[in-house]
This record gives structure tokens, C-alpha cells and sequence, in this order.
């Protein structure tokens, strides 16, 4: 399969732009023909082998929408670049992660050249939405008025998104809930898409630690969409049944992260870790604490579970997904019983070498080669979709 990948984010650190680089290395590991389009520091484009990079400069324009992440009003400026870029690599197939700025230009490209095109979704940016203008707005109205005003954010962005994402062949969700979701809305095909963990890198091994203290750990990026005030909660749950030995271990940075260190007594914050030294601090863990409502999938829960921390997770999106509750960590229909679990298994030891064993045995936890090697039968199938259904496209198709 020839594939064109637009993904909207690849340089940064988060889920999508680490799984758009494992997908990358995939494609070079194994000399598949493969061109990958993102965003970077210069405008230019490389090749090595069937690899293709092309990388887009944002310009002074670019509005300001997450840590190291801003969408480029004038991004349609390299619409010819980007075309030609297609036409003579000749894609089978185009792979779009979301409406970011690379993945309009990618959908638009799509569109108007007929090449099939599959969509990935990996964040809820309508819950994003909601919760952003509510902490906005949160000054000038009463609670109840903010609630509404996020309830109806959320709906207006998610029937956006829904329509975005119908342009496509087929689509890929990274849970259940959201493969229905979509599917529902979008009157398209959605597959799952599962994510995957380096186990050369990620494995219990790595623990260094031979103190008896505990260790409660997170990572990710330090927004309030993460929910991370809620280890402050933890902390003094625990001062007050007594418990002294513990420490929090927060990876990660963002807006959070001075909050966390005025707020909490015993926490480390290294900040943003990677390779073996996140390999290390997973694994020096005794429970991985992953307190958002919002994410969609939660690749550091695997990576957690790879390194032998059992996960303490939350009932919304996607991490309830990937724990089996009470075998390799708990599942928390709510904050305050996240806080209970969480402050439990700091004093029960026992419990924590249970949940540890079955989290060195989680049948989620998976290869990135196993995952891409589904990915590409989902390409095959998507390129069948695009040869057969050319009615499903809004216009008549442009040949390259």
C-alpha cells in the first residue's frame, strides 16, 4: 500500500504525535512507500527509500491552541507543494489523524484528487471545548450557567467534528464508545484502532528502587482536562489516615505543573522524561494514577502496565478500556472514589502485589508492530471502499 499520512501533530509530545512516530518508524523499518506530511521548524521535503517527509512551516499567523500546539490561519499557502507531493508519489491511500490545520489541507487534497481517505480520531476536542470555555466564562456566570454554556460547546464541536470525519471511507476509533459514537453520526464504517508499547523498552526491570516507599506516578501533559488536581486530594486523604511514606512522581509538564508543586507536600516533577528514564520512572511506580475523564485512549496507561504499575483509572473515555478492573488496577466511577482506590492501595500492600501481577500480564498490552500491521489491512479495505464507492465522495473526484 502506497500511503499518504497527514497527521496533526508528530514533533510534540502527546499520544498522537507518539503514535504518528511509531507509525512512521513502521513504514521505515519495513521500506513501504510512505508519505508523511506534518508540521515542523522548515518547509522542505526528504527522501530515503520509499520514505518521503514533508515538513510545513506554520506561519507567524498560527493561533495558539494547546502547549507546542497552534493551528496556521494561511496554512493553504502550501497547497501546492502539498499537491505536488501526491501527484508524484500516487498514494493508494490517505491516513488523516483530525481537523487540524495539516489534516483540512490533507481532507481538502483527498477530496478534490479522489483518493480514498481514512480518518483517525484520537481526542475528544468537543470535551476539550467545553471545559475550556467554562473556565473561561467561569467569572461571569454562576455555575449552572457555565454547565450549560460547556454542554453546549461540546454538542456544537462534536456535530463539527462528526461532520468533518464523514468526508472519509472509513474511520478508526481508539475505544468502543467512540467506534458507536461515530459510527451513529457519521453513517460511516468505523474499526478500532489499539495503540502499542515498545517492550524492549517498557519492562519491569527497569525498577531501581529498593526503599520502602511508596510511590504514586503520573504522566502526561499537566492541563486541567487531566483531572491532576485531584492527587492534592490524595495527598491529604492520606496525611489523614496517617500515611508518611509516600511520594508522588509526576511526569509530564504544562499550565498545571507550578500548581501541583506549591499544592502538593511530596512530589517529584522531573518534567518531561523520555526513553529509558521514562522507562526507569514507570517502572519505580507502585500505582500509575491517570485521573482524566477526557482522554480517548491513554497510551501511558500501557506503558504503565508494560513497566508492572498497576493503573488507578477513571470510568470516562478510554482508560476503563485497557484496565480489567481489579486484575491489573481499578476502574473509579467517580473523584472520590479514584481518591478512596487511590489512598487504599497506598496502605495495602498486598493488594499492590496482586494488581501488579496481573498488570505484568495484560492482555492489552500489545506491540506497535501488531498494532500498524492491523492498521495497514485497514488501509487495504479503505482503498477497496474508495475503488468500489465513489459515490460516497460529496463531488466528482479530480484524476492526479
Amino acid at each position: 500500500m502506497r500511503v499518504a499520512f497527514f497527521t496533526d501533530s508528530f514533533h510534540e509530545i502527546n499520544g498522537v504525535a507518539h503514535t504518528s512516530r511509531q507509525l512512521d518508524g513502521f513504514a521505515r523499518r519495513r521500506g513501504l512507500p510512505f508519505l508523511s506530511v506534518h508540521a515542523g521548524d522548515q518547509t522542505g521535503q526528504q527522501r530515503t527509500g520509499n520514505h518521503v517527509e514533508l515538513s510545513l512551516k506554520r506561519s507567524r499567523v498560527a493561533l495558539p491552541l494547546d502547549q507546542n500546539m497552534s493551528f496556521d490561519m494561511a496554512f493553504a499557502r502550501h497547497w501546492p507543494r502539498v499537491v505536488e507531493a501526491l501527484r508524484q508519489f500516487q498514494p493508494e491511500v490517505l491516513h488523516i489523524t483530525g481537523p487540524s490545520d495539516v489534516g483540512l489541507l490533507g481532507a481538502m487534497a483527498a477530496h478534490r484528487l479522489g483518493i480514498p481517505m481514512l480518518a483517525s480520531w484520537h481526542t475528544n476536542l468537543h470535551e476539550y471545548a467545553g471545559k475550556r470555555l467554562g473556565s473561561m466564562v467561569a467569572w461571569a456566570m454562576p455555575e449552572m450557567a457555565r454547565k450549560k454554556v460547556e454542554k453546549a460547546a461540546e454538542d456544537k464541536s462534536l456535530d463539527a467534528l462528526c461532520l468533518f470525519y464523514s468526508f472519509a471511507q472509513l474511520l478508526l476509533a481508539p475505544n468502543q464508545e467512540l467506534q458507536e459514537m461515530l459510527e451513529r453520526k457519521t453513517k460511516r464504517s468505523c474499526q478500532l484502532m489499539h495503540r502499542g508499547v515498545d517492550r524492549e523498552l517498557f519492562h519491569p526491570q527497569r525498577r531501581t528502587r529498593r526503599d520502602g516507599e511508596i510511590v504514586l506516578g503520573f504522566c502526561g501533559r499537566l492541563r486541567p482536562e487531566k483531572n491532576v488536581r485531584l492527587l492534592r486530594k490524595i495527598e491529604e486523604m492520606l496525611i489523614a489516615e496517617g500515611v508518611t511514606n509516600y511520594r508522588f512522581l509526576i511526569v509530564g509538564d504544562g499550565s498545571e505543573r507550578e500548581w501541583l508543586a506549591q499544592n502538593l507536600k511530596s512530589a517529584d516533577l522531573p518534567g518531561v522524561l523520555r526513553g529509558e528514564e521514562l522507562a526507569e520512572a514507570y517502572a519505580n511506580m507502585d500505582v500509575f494514577l491517570f485521573p482524566s475523564w477526557t482522554d480517548t485512549f491513554g497510551n501511558v496507561i500501557l506503558e504503565a502496565l508494560a513497566c508492572g504499575a498497576p493503573c488507578v483509572v477513571t470510568g470516562g473515555g478510554g482508560p476503563k478500556f485497557l484496565v480489567e478492573n481489579e486484575v491489573s488496577g481499578v476502574v473509579c466511577g467517580s473523584d472520590a472514589k479514584f481518591v478512596a482506590t487511590a489512598a487504599a492501595l497506598a496502605r495495602n500492600g498486598e493488594a499492590r502485589r496482586r494488581l501488579r501481577e496481573g498488570a505484568l500480564h495484560s492482555k492489552f498490552v500489545q506491540t506497535w508492530d501488531d498494532v500498524f500491521e492491523d492498521l495497514y489491512a485497514a488501509y487495504r479495505e479503505c482503498a477497496k471502499l474508495g475503488l468500489s464507492g465513489r459515490s460516497l465522495m460529496p463531488s466528482p473526484s479530480v484524476s492526479l
